[in-house]
């Protein structure tokens, strides 16, 4: 009987800013966390990410290499961001050339379960519970559905 490679969930060559808490466990490694920032439990945030001051990564958040988080966001349960869009109709596994960023800028919330595709999301947004957010947004509001539609300006 073949014995699994087991590896373990852990904080590896993250970059803290000032009063960061964490709360175990965790999946951070490679990444730089600004001031004042909270992560929940079960959150994995993968190298290269960067995330500002005052953001609160709330509980089973995933989010992907290429991912910049601006000042004051919130993230909230369960929220995915994605960095391959399946361009060659499968995974584009460690072809990073395939990999797209993501940059959300400050203020914005995510809601609970949120999906968001490789975009850039100016300041000021509110994203709802359960949205997939498949294209830039430019102008600061309340967005929400599959694909995430503009709702109200704020």
């Amino acid at each position: 009987m073949a014995n699994p490679e087991i590896r373990q969930a852990g904080i590896v060559d993250v970059t803290f800013g000032e009063n960061v808490t964490i709360v175990q466990p965790v999946n951070l490694y490679g990444c730089v966390l600004g001031d004042e920032t909270f992560v929940g439990p079960f959150v994995e945030i993968q190298k290269g990410v960067q995330i500002g001051k005052r953001c609160r990564i709330q509980s089973h958040a995933f989010v992907c290499e290429l991912v910049t988080i601006g000042d004051d966001c919130f993230i909230s349960h369960g929220a995915m961001f994605i960095n391959d869009l399946f361009v060659t109709g499968g995974p584009a596994g460690e072809n990073r050339e395939l990999w797209r960023a993501t940059k959300t800028g400050n203020r914005v919330s995510i809601g609970t379960n949120a999906t968001i595709l490789p975009v850039t999301i100016c300041d000021q947004v509110v994203i709802g519970a359960g949205a997939v957010v498949t294209k830039d947004i430019t102008v600061p509001g309340i967005y929400a559905g599959n694909p995430a539609r503009l709702l109200r300006r704020l």
